[in-house]
């Protein structure tokens, strides 16, 4: 298993739109998740920041999120999600939820 942090920025106009969907979300993006091999996985906010965690139990990631990002129910709702979100720093480049590094853990 191989855990995982990303940080994207969510637009604040946006933010209570994206915890709505977010608290409902479509049954085919949750079963695409783990058919991808996605575990225990989290969003957090905190003002303008989204932080997400997760478990990935597979054996090849990359092979898995082109899997997931072929699937077309997942691209549907990847097109409703992206204009909510910003670049972490205020950029002006597409959104993306950026791997962070980590540094610490214990169990």
């Amino acid at each position: 298993m191989v855990r995982h942090g990303q940080l994207v920025g969510i637009r604040k106009e946006r933010l209570d739109e994206y915890i709505k969907y977010h608290a409902n979300v479509w049954p085919e993006i949750l079963d695409k998740i783990k058919e991808c091999n996605i575990h225990n996985y989290s969003i957090y906010q905190y003002e303008d920041m989204l932080f997400a965690y997760f478990e990935y139990t597979g054996t090849d990631f990359e092979a898995d999120m082109v899997k997931m990002a072929a699937d077309k129910k997942t691209q549907e709702w990847w097109d409703i999600m992206i204009p909510m979100q910003k670049p972490v720093g205020g950029g002006d480049g597409a959104p993306e939820w950026i791997e962070l590094k980590e540094v610490f853990h214990a169990d």
